[in-house]
């Protein structure tokens, strides 16, 4: 299995359980690794042959800026849904952090696995 990855993806969007966090936008961090097989584009030097990572990022970013979850957990599987159904991708390894949300933490979040790893 081949992996296309996007590090350090940052988003602003409304998340948080707390009165105050439903008010500002806040920071949240994508990580994300996608099965993908890139023989085909390799050999063809092709972008309609690979992953487009351009377009799952813009894709991304325009639904988390849009959301307004109460959890990164949420988030976290909405997007992994969008990435599976409308990419193709059989597999995904997805972190969602969000930085500075607990002191003396650099950063807390999730991270989810979906679809079958080959």
């Amino acid at each position: 299995m081949d992996i296309v990855y996007i590090r350090e993806l940052r988003i602003e969007t409304i998340i948080g359980i707390y009165e105050w966090e439903r008010r500002i936008r806040q920071s949240v961090v994508l990580d994300l690794e996608m099965a993908a097989d890139i023989a085909r584009a390799a050999a063809t030097d092709n972008i309609a042959d690979a992953l487009n990572y351009k377009a799952v990022a813009k894709r991304v970013i325009a639904f988390v800026e849009a959301s307004q979850f109460q959890l990164v957990e949420t988030l976290a599987e909405r997007v992994a849904e969008i990435v599976l159904e409308e990419f193709g991708v059989a597999w995904l390894r997805l972190r969602v952090n969000k930085e500075g949300a607990l002191r003396g933490a650099r950063d807390v979040g999730v991270v989810i696995e979906r679809g079958q790893r080959d």
